[in-house]
């Protein structure tokens, strides 16, 4: 690693001082789980590292009227062990269960995750196909104004998650085809059923990261079965190519996945 500065404030605010002081030569640290090894790699060198772990008001799971709010620094394995999010959201539980492996899940956090926003992480898809609501140090900002690009969000300097809140949908669920040794989505489909309607969203394919499914989701709202959405097809020239799975086959993958999500949710 480079040399570096460590912090580790004991308030918000003085995190949020902290970081925007260091500008574009510093990194927020929750879990640690994609910094440090990039660090390690020697492919990350920021100056200025701000550990957010001494803030224990920014971890926590609780039922909000309709929607579950979870704090930003809670664990994968928290998330998959709640008995809140497991009764109102289950499809949330199933997938912070599948992501990584036990070291991860008990390092990862979910605030981590989407202000990462590595384009094979599992979390966006539930944030966007649930249509959840980012709460900052400075605003509320929606799941489809959120996610800008590849490892780019809506974050402006100093600003900080805090909650991710999750509204209740009627059915949900979450199916990927994961990469057998980091257990990434090669191919992640998130369906939800929610008052506003249904939405489905696609992590681990879209050159840009993750996106929606118009199509699908029109299909869907009038029919809710995996046979409305059978010859619903995603172009492979906006999708990624790679070792692991070429543009066509994601292509493929995701209609695939989508349709086990739907049978899986209702």
């Amino acid at each position: 690693m480079y040399e570096f500065a460590y912090h580790r404030p004991s308030s918000l605010a003085d995190a949020a001082k902290l970081i925007l002081e260091a500008g574009d030569n510093g990194k927020l640290m929750a879990g640690g789980q994609t910094l440090i090894p990039t660090m390690k790699q020697r492919l990350a060198s920021p100056g200025t590292v701000v550990d957010l772990g001494a803030l224990k008001d920014l971890a926590g799971i609780k039922v909000e009227g309709n929607a579950v709010a979870i704090g930003a620094t809670t664990t994968h394995a928290a998330v998959a062990a709640s008995k809140d999010v497991q009764a109102k959201i289950k499809a949330l539980a199933e997938l912070a269960e599948g992501i990584g492996d036990r070291q991860v899940r008990h390092l990862g956090t979910i605030g981590g995750s989407i202000a990462n926003n590595d384009p094979a992480a599992d979390y966006p898809a539930a944030v966007l196909g649930l249509g959840a609501t980012i709460t900052t140090n400075q605003r509320k900002i929606a799941a489809d104004e959120f996610f800008k690009g590849l490892f780019e969000t809506a974050l402006k300097p100093g600003e900080i998650i805090t909650a991710v809140g999750f509204p209740v949908p009627e059915k949900a669920a979450y199916m990927k085809f994961r990469n057998p040794a980091s257990r990434y989505a090669i191919v992640g489909v998130f369906v939800a059923k929610t008052a506003g309607g249904v939405r489905v969203a696609v992590t681990g394919a879209g050159q840009g990261g993750v996106f929606r499914v118009p199509d699908m989701e029109k299909a869907l709202a009038g029919n809710f079965s995996a046979k409305a959405i059978e010859g619903v097809k995603v172009a492979a020239t906006s999708l990624n190519a790679d070792i692991h799975a070429s543009a066509e086959y994601r292509a493929h993958l995701i209609g695939v996945m989508a349709r086990r999500a739907v049978t899986a949710a209702g």
